[in-house]
């Protein structure tokens, strides 16, 4: 039965948007561009996408990016994320890269209430 689909390739790419600039969480950080094209879709021009052929090698891929993402201390949490990151599962087509499902997972940057991140010591 999976035999019929071995056509298939689930690719993985992780990025981050931070103080209003995309950063590729695949790729060390590599400042990224974003362009519209022609028939207004937009694309992440030098976006890493990683083929990921088990679970274990996609958490260690996803933990990799998490590893270079953008967090700090704030009052309410020690490790607060400041940034937008998307992470996003295309399946694909091994031999010609055509699309058939993509999937975007969007954890946004924290945002404490000032009342929580004030400093209680005072």
């Amino acid at each position: 039965m999976l035999g019929q689909y071995n056509h298939l390739a689930l690719v993985v790419s992780f990025y981050e948007i931070y103080c209003g600039k995309l950063y590729d969480l695949l790729n060390e950080r590599e400042l990224l561009q974003c362009r519209e094209d022609g028939k207004q879709k937009v694309n992440i021009v030098g976006l890493t996408e990683v083929n990921v052929d088990s679970v274990n090698y996609l958490m260690k891929v996803i933990a990799s990016g998490l590893q270079v993402r953008t967090s700090g201390v704030t009052g309410a949490n020690a490790d607060s994320s400041r940034s937008h990151a998307i992470l996003q599962l295309q399946l694909k087509n091994r031999y010609d890269s055509k699309r058939y499902g993509m999937m975007s997972f969007i954890d946004l940057a924290g945002s404490e209430r000032g009342a929580d991140t004030i400093d209680q010591n005072k």
